[in-house]
């Protein structure tokens, strides 16, 4: 790999891991770091309205103009939610974020040093050349073992058309181009972008060979889903009070995993009405559910290894399994929105391991995280959208995070209430 080759991101709720792929010489993605997630909100399973407190899951396109050297969240960068299948299925919210300070209602939120790296890499890769990278945003690692133990999910014909997406990309380690039809998501269509989001799909013009290989790769994955039920494996739902945290957060043995990073930046702001640091106190709680009626079973085909979380487990009757999450905590009442921090130099602390450490450590020796190092008067005007293939020389300050209000100085917004 190089320092500028292109990126791509890969998010996994359940597991809280954000993992950062590159291209290496060959023209095909490798690992190089996987991060452990600091904090996400909600529950496994889509955004779908605005105020969910839901992160994302899906395939979202980052281009430079959506990154922010300037957030109140140390840095950040913009989702790009809603994208084309959002917009096709109805759901509404704006603003859902990577960032940092560990703090999030409705984004995936690292530590500030966690998110220098990665904005590090993204800056690398649009000044190579790259002129947008993918976020996959996935509710755990699409492995049989998941898919199995998932199966019965409200949202798991969702999990099985994001699984093509992840088969499509595990078996030729190339970022698969996506379209939207019959409002779901396709992959390496060569007629993706003449699709009508909503309308029905027609025949898609897939490579024989990919389509031989993601074929083959789904075909082993259901016959071991198969198995796995041959041999009794349970149908769960997992819930949380309020999203979750990768263990190394855990007990406070992590630096940043105590709520306190914009405590120290932003006077009067309390990062706790916004996190909810009480809500990861029990785990997540797995409850058991009946599949014994034929008309309750889910079919299995196309189906993400699982690192899980301490959960409690608990039996349910099939008349008491609820149909739904239990409700969230009720949002609070909009507050004005913190400072954007004008210093945002990176964390000097950073000590990335094995093969990617070199390249980190390259990466890491800028003094400043404008794109190419830009000044902000290079920027484009607040409220601009910029060009898919756009490269700036900065970017364009965006509101800090989607846990906050509007700014007063920002333009009037006619969306609906709510940032999340």
């Amino acid at each position: 790999m190089s320092q500028a080759s292109p990126i791509l991101v890969r998010i996994f709720k359940k597991e809280s891991e954000l993992e950062v792929w590159k291209k290496g010489n060959d023209g095909r993605f490798a690992l190089l770091k996987t991060y452990p997630i600091c904090r996400w909100s909600g529950q496994l399973g889509p955004k779908k309205k605005e105020g969910d407190r839901q992160a994302p899951e899906g395939f979202y396109t980052i281009t430079p103009g959506l990154m922010n050297p300037n957030s109140s969240y140390y840095l950040s960068f913009d989702m790009g939610y809603p994208n084309a299948f959002d917009r096709a299925n109805g759901r509404t919210g704006k603003y859902l974020m990577v960032h940092g300070a560990c703090s999030s209602a409705g984004c995936y939120s690292m530590t500030d040093e966690q998110i220098a790296e990665i904005y590090a890499l993204g800056r690398e890769a649009f000044n190579g050349g790259q002129r947008k990278f993918q976020v996959q945003a996935y509710p755990f690692r699409m492995t049989p073992e998941n898919m199995a133990k998932h199966r019965l999910d409200p949202n798991i014909a969702f999990w099985r058309n994001l699984k093509e997406g992840s088969d499509h990309f595990e078996t030729t380690r190339l970022e698969p181009a996506v379209g939207v039809c019959g409002k779901r998501y396709v992959f390496n269509a060569r007629n993706g972008n003449a699709l009508n989001p909503a309308g029905a799909c027609p025949t898609l013009d897939i490579d024989s060979d990919v389509r031989q290989a993601v074929a083959s790769k789904q075909q082993a994955d259901e016959a071991k889903i198969a198995d796995l039920l041959s041999k009794g494996t349970p149908a769960v739902r997992v819930v949380y009070q309020d999203g979750g945290q990768h263990p190394v957060f855990q007990g406070g043995r992590h630096p940043e995993s105590a709520v306190f990073a914009l405590s120290r930046r932003v006077p009067g702001y309390d990062p706790t009405l916004v996190s909810r640091p009480d809500a990861l106190a029990a785990g997540p709680q797995e409850i058991v559910m009946n599949d014994e009626a034929p008309a309750r079973r889910a079919p299995v085909t196309q189906v993400a290894t699982a690192v899980s979380e301490p959960a409690r487990t608990v039996t349910a009757q099939p008349a008491r399994v609820p149909a739904v999450a239990p409700a969230a905590v009720p949002v609070p009442a909009p507050r004005p929105e913190a400072v954007a921090v004008a210093d945002a130099r990176p964390t000097t602390g950073a000590t990335p391991t094995g093969d990617s450490q070199s390249l980190l450590r390259r990466m890491m020796s800028f003094s400043g995280f404008g794109i190419g190092g830009g000044s902000s008067a290079d920027a484009a005007a607040p409220g601009a959208t910029p060009a898919a293939d756009a490269i700036v020389t900065a970017a364009t300050p965006t509101p800090a995070a989607a846990d906050l209000p509007p700014a007063p100085v920002r333009p009037a917004d006619t969306s609906p209430t709510g940032l999340w």
